[in-house]
């Protein structure tokens, strides 16, 4: 899936699910090279990965990159943190919201821009079991008013 030289990679699907994305931010990723030849590859998983600020710098925890089959000896830990690349400004941004209201850092999607592997990390707050429940019933009842439109447009 490529548009405009952003090859998508992989998306967190369920961070939607259980978070109100509230503000999206794009980072940079520091790796090694079998770390970015497994990405390349489509073996990374975003499913329990969350952002963490420590010491002014940023990191992506809990993410997981498989390790580079050709790689021999020479591979890397599948789950030890990843720098994030943000400006130190942006940095101090987040670690304010993050402290303030409680919100948390998750990992959406990675993808390659312009060769280099790149995150977008969504600013959410967490749903409530509730709030999950509607947001289905209203999924499902817009899909219903869209079959019913495509059947009468048949007729």
């Amino acid at each position: 899936m490529k548009k405009s030289g952003i090859k998508i990679i992989v998306q967190n699907k369920k961070a939607r699910y259980d978070f109100e994305i509230i503000s999206t931010y794009e980072a940079g990723l520091v790796l090694s090279g079998t770390e970015i030849k497994s990405i390349r590859a489509g073996r990374i998983q975003l499913k329990d990965g969350y952002g963490k600020i420590q010491g002014g710098e940023a990191f992506l925890h809990d993410i997981y990159i498989a390790p580079y089959p050709n790689a021999g000896p020479f591979n890397h830990d599948p789950t030890q943190p990843r720098k994030l690349l943000l400006h130190k400004k942006e940095i101090q941004r987040l670690y304010g919201k993050i402290q303030e209201k409680g919100l948390a850092l998750i990992p959406l999607r990675v993808y390659l821009k312009a060769g280099k592997a790149k995150v977008e990390l969504g600013l959410g707050k967490g749903k409530r079991k509730y709030e999950k429940r509607e947001e289905l019933k209203r999924q499902d009842a817009k899909r219903e008013i869209q079959r019913t439109l495509r059947q009468r447009s048949k007729e």
